[in-house]
């Protein structure tokens, strides 16, 4: 069982997959060649399962780290201060040789390089290279190749490129490297299927040039895309990144996280995958994105949302979440062998949700769609009838129950998120009619708006809570109803908006001011954290409603739970303040964004020019 703190953690990327690597200098999650492919490295959910480690010998008594990105880049620098020297580890995932700004990744070799070195002093490094592929089920053959060291087991085959024998022994290899001032050791990890080509090993000059070219990658492409200049820019700027490399290039698909089973709660077994593409985070971060980087791949994600959803027709619902290569089955199961972070079982590999229906999605697509229309120059055939039959669809189906945007895992219900998200289905189809040659569907699409509008008026609003609430005829607080004035609803300033904004500020709070998504049961055992997401929306709200210097109080407070290198998980512990779910979390890093965006809009009295 690991007993890392999630925080400990960073994440490189290739915009293919991700690894994890802690403050001690372990690979502890990796999985290759793609996000939701199985994992070589799983030590994150088992001490068991694999992990590749660099640094000082000795014990964590023995030194001290520090660790930042590099500049602009997803390249990670960790640094190790002991008594006789410093080693420095920095990592990436290689992102190919393109100097191609809009294919940032296109052509990954699917590598995990490090380069080790000693600018001061003398150190000893220990190297402990324990790969356990298929989430830690097989412990591979290792044997010892020119220049590097091979694995072998179940499909996938493995070769280390390093400039310095190691030691096998049984299933892993290990080294302890005498380490003088100057000194720089340079190791790639490649992956392929049996049956595909023995990856080669590589020499310390291709691994040099390779890595400086991944630096100069990231570089470039923040350059191009980022011209945010608002308040909290670095932290605007770098959620950018985070994003981007959260995108799976080849389809523009946009996963969740990259991990699996981080809990809500420690011990407790609110275990989820986010390793696969919801229409809804998808279409959030490419909003984000707006903002943070300027996105140039909105054709990229109408095309793959379009080929996702098919012969997709409005009388039936479309599938919220899909793999990141479009595919549509993603059935759970549960991975006993892994005891999870913890204790945290299960460890689950799929997600159930792609069973359910929630209507919402259809709002959050087309207002994706909408705010990145200026960039798509003409809508293809295909997505001109995806589009229309999104907003078709809200029109056939917002009077239905659903699980609404947290999934909840009971009875589908009237939850008023839902509709409102049905609502600004056929409102941003209003606005895009004209590009999607569906004029014909106007008037249709303007009743129903007015119609959705009236029930959300006078169905989501409780006399008895003082706010609008969930669902239609409850009087439970969600934090989803903060999106009224966010999506064009409401106005912030509205009387029964302002209650609303009042009434989760004050009863839907932890003790450190921090958001919970609902207090309700939800069908659920366990408790869950504090949700990051919900207090930026709460941020973004006060915000618009003119109360500038409490949405900024709000954001700093969020933004305490940031990490030493600018990442956020889902949720906080309410007693801990640890951070809690699956990391990093593109939901938490969306909302950052907006909500900066908001208070920039506000400071500016809604002149500020728009990033992109």
């Amino acid at each position: 069982m690991t007993n890392k703190a999630i925080a400990d953690y960073a994440m490189v990327s290739d915009r293919h997959s991700a690894a994890l690597v802690a403050r001690d200098g372990s690979v502890d999650w990796l999985c290759l060649p793609r996000f939701d492919s199985p994992s070589v490295f799983a030590a994150l959910l088992d001490e068991q399962a694999g992990h590749w480690s660099i640094r000082p010998a000795g014990g964590p008594g023995d030194y001290r780290v520090s660790r930042r990105y590099v500049g602009v880049t997803m390249v990670l620098e960790t640094t190790f201060e002991t008594a006789s020297g410093t080693l420095v580890v920095t990592d990436a995932m290689l992102t190919g040789d393109s100097l191609d700004v809009h294919r940032l990744g296109a052509d990954a070799p699917h590598v995990l390089a490090r380069v080790v070195s000693c600018p001061r002093g003398t150190v000893d490094a220990a190297i402990r290279y324990r790969p356990r592929p298929s989430y830690g089920m097989i412990a591979p053959l290792l044997s010892a190749v020119r220049g590097g060291v091979r694995a072998r087991g179940g499909p996938q085959q493995l070769v280390l490129s390093s400039p310095v024998d190691l030691h096998i022994s049984g299933q892993e290899a290990r080294a302890v490297i005498p380490m003088s001032e100057g000194m720089t050791l340079r190791f790639a990890l490649h992956g392929a299927r049996v049956g595909d080509p023995v990856p080669l090993v590589w020499s310390d000059g291709e691994i040099a040039g390779r890595f400086a070219a991944t630096a100069v990658a990231w570089q470039n492409w923040s350059d191009a895309h980022q011209r945010y200049h608002g308040p909290y820019r670095d932290l605007v700027s770098h959620s950018g990144r985070v994003l981007q490399a959260l995108t799976y290039q080849p389809t523009g698909a946009v996963v969740a996280a990259p991990t699996t089973s981080l809990p809500e709660e420690p011990g407790g077994s609110r275990n989820w995958d986010y390793r696969y593409s919801w229409v809804r985070d998808a279409s959030f971060t490419l909003n984000a994105l707006w903002v943070a980087a300027c996105p140039d791949e909105a054709d990229d994600f109408l095309a793959f949302m379009t080929t996702a959803a098919a012969t997709y027709v409005p009388e039936r619902a479309l599938q919220i979440v899909v793999g990141i290569r479009a595919g549509w089955d993603l059935t759970e199961h549960e991975m006993p062998h892994l005891r999870g972070w913890r204790g945290s079982s299960p460890v689950r590999v799929g997600n159930d949700a792609w069973r359910q229906a929630q209507v919402d999605v259809y709002g959050e697509l087309l207002d994706a769609v909408h705010r990145l229309s200026g960039q798509i120059r003409e809508f293809e055939p295909e997505a001109r009838a995806f589009l229309t039959a999104l907003a078709d669809a809200a029109v056939c189906q917002w009077r239905e129950p659903d699980h609404g945007i947290w999934e909840v895992r009971g009875e589908p219900r009237h939850f008023l998120h839902s509709k409102l998200m049905c609502w600004v289905a056929v409102d941003r189809a209003i606005a895009m009619a004209a590009r999607l040659r569906a004029a014909h569907h106007v008037q249709e699409w303007t009743a129903a708006r007015e119609e959705i509008r009236e029930a959300i008026l006078t169905e989501g609003w409780s006399d008895v809570a003082g706010a609008f609430t969930q669902a239609f005829g409850s009087s439970a607080l969600d934090a989803s109803a903060l999106m009224m004035p966010i999506v064009g609803f409401l106005p912030a300033g509205d009387p029964r908006m302002l209650a609303t904004i009042e009434a989760i500020a004050s009863r839907l709070t932890d003790r450190n001011g921090l958001v919970y998504r609902y207090r309700a049961d939800d069908g659920l055992e366990g408790e869950e954290g504090a949700f990051l997401l919900c207090t930026f929306w709460l941020a973004h709200a006060l915000a618009m409603a003119g109360r500038v210097e409490e949405a900024h109080d709000v954001f700093r407070r969020a933004v305490t739970y940031v990490n030493d290198v600018g990442l956020m998980s889902e949720e906080v512990c309410p007693h801990t303040g640890e951070l809690l779910g699956n990391f990093p979390q593109a939901f938490s890093h969306i909302g950052l964004v907006n909500a900066a965006w908001a208070i920039a809009e506000a400071e500016s009295s809604g002149v500020l020019s728009p990033p992109c």
